[in-house]
C-alpha cells in the first residue's frame, strides 16, 4: 500500500517525496476535486495526505468522502507556516488572558 499527497506548496511535496510519498501539486478547487477523485478512486493508496489550506477550500465534500469510505485513510496535515487552527487558539487564548 503506499501513501499519497496532495498539496498547494511545492515545499511540502519536495519533503514528502525524501520521505518516499509521492504527490501533485494543485492551486484550485476543481483540480483539488480532480486529483481528490483520483487518488480516492486507486486501490493501492492507504493514506492520502492533503495541506490544510487545500482541505479549507472544499472541507464539507472531503469530510464527506472520509466518511462514505474506508480506504483511504485521509490525513489533513499543516503546511510550512504550520496549523492555522493552532494559530487560531493561541491567539484566542492570548485575547482571554488580556482581555479577562
Amino acid at each position: 500500500m503506499k501513501m499519497f499527497l496532495i498539496s498547494d506548496n511545492i515545499d511540502t511535496q519536495i519533503g514528502m517525496r525524501l520521505a518516499g510519498i509521492c504527490g501533485v501539486i494543485v492551486h484550485t478547487k476543481e483540480d483539488l476535486k480532480k486529483e481528490f477523485e483520483y487518488a480516492i478512486m486507486q486501490e493501492d493508496i492507504a493514506i492520502l495526505f492533503i495541506s490544510e489550506k487545500l482541505f479549507n477550500f472544499d472541507c464539507e465534500y472531503i469530510k464527506k468522502k472520509k466518511l462514505d469510505k474506508y480506504l483511504p485513510l485521509i490525513v489533513e496535515i499543516p503546511d510550512r507556516e504550520g496549523s492555522t487552527c493552532l494559530k487560531n487558539n493561541i491567539l484566542s487564548y492570548a485575547n482571554n488572558i488580556i482581555y479577562s
